[in-house]
Formats: C-alpha cells, sequence, structure tokens
C-alpha cells in the first residue's frame, strides 16, 4: 500500500498554536516537504522533531514531485507544510497534491491555523459568505482593475498584502470601494506585536498614514462586500460599453458617474477592464 500524504497547518506566529496531532505526525512521517527547509527547520528544532526535510516551493515544484509520489508509492508518508498556517493558501503545493489524487494515493488534512480564518474570525465583519482573494498584483494599474472588477461583490473579501505595497493598497481600495466601506487590518496575527484594527477604509488609510497601524509584519484584510443588487455589476457594464462608443474612456466614466452615483476611478477603471477583455 501506499504511504499517505498529509497536509499539515502550522503557526502563523505563536508556536504554541501547532497541534497536538500535527506535532505528532511531523514526528511519524519519513519526509516533511516544505516551502522553506531553514523556516521549517527552526519549527522542528523547537518541537524536537528530526524528520527528513525536503524544499518544496514554486520555483522546484514541479521537478520534485515526481520523487515525493515515488516515496508515498513506496509505501512512505510525507507530510506537506508551508512556511505558517494552511498549505496551498496562498502557498505551493497544489502540483503535489493534485499528483498524489490522480496517483491514487491518500491524501489527508492536518488542519490548524490559517491567517485567513484567523482574520475573519475577529474582523467582526459577515462571514457567512466570503471570498479569498490572496495577494493583489504589486503593479497599480493592475491592482485598481482587479479591484474595480471586484467593487459589485456581495461576499466578504479577503486579501494579503505585503509590508511594502499595505500603504498604497489601502488608498487604491479607497479610490475604487469608497472610503465608507468597512474593513479590517488584521497585522502580525498571533504574534508579539498583533494589531487588528476595524475601521472603514478611509479610517484606515488614515492610521497608516500617520503611523498608528505601523508599518511592520505581515497584513491582512479583510473588506465588506457591496450592498448593491447583483444585477447592477451587468446594467453598468452595459451602460459603460454603450456609451464608450461615442466617448472617451473617461468622458463616459464621468457621465456614468452622474447617471449612476457610483464613484468615477472605479467605473474608469471597469471600462478599462472591460476594453481590455474585449481585444
Amino acid at each position: 500500500m501506499s504511504g499517505t500524504l498529509y497536509v499539515v497547518a502550522t503557526p502563523i506566529g505563536n508556536l504554541e498554536d501547532l497541534t497536538p496531532r500535527a506535532l505528532k505526525m511531523l514526528a511519524e512521517v519519513s519526509l516533511i516537504a516544505a516551502e522553506d527547509t531553514r523556516h521549517t527547520g527552526r519549527l522542528l528544532m523547537h518541537i524536537g522533531c528530526k524528520t527528513r526535510l525536503l524544499a518544496l516551493h514554486d520555483h522546484n515544484e514541479e521537478k520534485v514531485v515526481g520523487g515525493i509520489i515515488k516515496t508515498l508509492l513506496d509505501g512512505d508518508s510525507v507530510a506537506l507544510v508551508s512556511d505558517a498556517g494552511t498549505p496551498l493558501v496562498s502557498d505551493p503545493g497544489f502540483r503535489l497534491v493534485r499528483e498524489a489524487h490522480n496517483n491514487n494515493v491518500a491524501v489527508s488534512p492536518i488542519p490548524g491555523a490559517s491567517a485567513v480564518t484567523a482574520a475573519l474570525s475577529c474582523a467582526g465583519i459577515a462571514t457567512d459568505r466570503f471570498c479569498f482573494e490572496g495577494f493583489l498584483p504589486s503593479k497599480q494599474a493592475a491592482r485598481k482593475s482587479l479591484l474595480a472588477s471586484l467593487t459589485y461583490e456581495q461576499r466578504t473579501m479577503v486579501f494579503y498584502e505585503s509590508v511594502h505595497r499595505i500603504k498604497e493598497c489601502i488608498a487604491d481600495m479607497v479610490d475604487i470601494l469608497g472610503s465608507d466601506r468597512q474593513a479590517f487590518i488584521g497585522r502580525e496575527l498571533t504574534k508579539i506585536h498583533e494589531q487588528c484594527v476595524q475601521e472603514p477604509l478611509g479610517e484606515l488609510q488614515r492610521l497608516i498614514d500617520d503611523k498608528s497601524i505601523v508599518g511592520k509584519g505581515e497584513f491582512v484584510i479583510v473588506v465588506a462586500g457591496s450592498a448593491e443588487a447583483e444585477e447592477s455589476p451587468l446594467e453598468i457594464d452595459r451602460l459603460l460599453r454603450a456609451l464608450s462608443n461615442h466617448l472617451s474612456a473617461r468622458d463616459a466614466a464621468r457621465v456614468a458617474a452622474e447617471a449612476t452615483g457610483e464613484k468615477r476611478n472605479a467605473l474608469y477603471d471597469r471600462l478599462l477592464q472591460l476594453k481590455s477583455n474585449d481585444s
């Protein structure tokens, strides 16, 4: 019989969040496939685990998956871990899990910490329906275009953002989604300098600008969904397309804003996305 691929959640900050089952499994498997062996090595040293490590990350996953599958088919079990939290949530491992299923290898989750659920649990924003958007594009034009496509998303949205772009990201959210949209920032969740702040986007922007929200660490952003009806995006898209047949993109966005009450910048970015999709 083949071994089992265990997808093991590890702490996102506080090492005490490693579950007893995860600790046991990391010690029992024959191999741990880790996003960064140095990072995971420190965790293993902390718990006194000497299981062999193999690097599996975005740049080598395609090359090493075959060897890991062979290990599993030979009967040895393997644990898949990321640097922090639950693997595959904005982390590598998808190819390995897919190939395990393709080869009829058992895949079993060892659940635990996740920055997504940690942020949602304390955001004070509706969690009955949500979507995870991961990291927004690093380039502003692409970032604003994606945000424009989410203007009418009715589910709560969860984003990851780096310290290098948090200020620009929130500024673009204010520009596209509006300063009054309720939101939450979780900074350094479960770590010593944890900071959890729920305010409208405009106020979060001010708190970042005056450094009340410290520009250090890792960020999770939770944004409330739109209160607009589901048909609004389709109707506005039709209006933008019709206006753009006779006006420049900026003039079309201006007229559409006057007609709908929506933000001109958001409509302009949405129109650019529609034109890009059509080309």
